[in-house]
C-alpha cells in the first residue's frame, strides 16, 4: 500500500503535459499548412477559396485548443473541472472522491447530488503523473470537502 499524500498548497492547478504540447503543437502546424497552401495553391482557385482554407486551418486549431485547456484549478472555495467543451465549478462540500483505475483515460470525481463527472485535467496516459495528481487531489478533498475519511 501507498503511503499517505499531503495535499499541495492551495491554490493549484492541474494540467497534462504531454497531450497538451500535442495539441498546441499540431494546431500551430495546422495553421501554418492551411497558410502555406493559401499561399501556393493552383491558380483556378480564388481568393474566397484561399480564405476558406485558412479558415478550416483555424477551426481545426480551435478544436485542438478545446483539448489543450483542459485543467482542474483548486482553490480555498472549491474546483473548477475545465474540460473540453464544459467548465464546472463545485465547492469542497460537493466533491466526496476522485478514482483513476488503470486504463481510465482520466479520473472520475463522484459528487455528493450522485453525479460523477471525467476530470480530463488529468490524463491516465501519464502514468506516474497521473497517480500523483489525482492522490493530491484525493489529499485536498479529504483535507477541504466533507465527506468522511477512508
Amino acid at each position: 500500500m501507498s503511503e499517505p499524500v499531503s495535499p499541495p498548497p492551495l491554490p493549484v492547478t492541474f494540467r497534462p503535459r504531454r497531450p497538451r504540447i500535442v495539441a498546441y503543437g499540431f494546431a500551430v502546424i495546422i495553421i501554418a499548412g492551411a497558410v502555406l497552401m493559401a499561399v501556393f495553391i493552383a491558380e483556378p482557385f480564388q481568393l474566397a477559396d484561399r480564405i476558406g482554407i485558412v479558415l478550416f486551418g483555424c477551426g481545426v486549431a480551435f478544436i485542438l485548443h478545446l483539448l489543450g485547456r483542459v485543467r482542474i484549478d483548486a482553490d480555498e472555495k472549491g474546483i473548477t473541472l475545465v474540460n473540453a467543451l464544459r467548465t464546472h465549478r463545485y465547492t469542497w462540500p460537493e466533491v466526496l472522491d476522485v478514482t483513476l483505475f488503470v486504463g481510465d483515460p482520466w479520473p472520475k470525481i463522484d459528487f455528493s447530488d450522485g453525479r460523477t463527472i471525467g476530470a480530463m485535467g488529468i490524463q491516465g496516459s501519464e502514468k506516474a503523473r497521473a497517480k500523483k495528481s489525482t492522490a493530491e487531489l484525493k489529499a485536498l478533498i479529504r483535507t477541504h470537502g466533507e465527506a468522511p475519511n477512508h
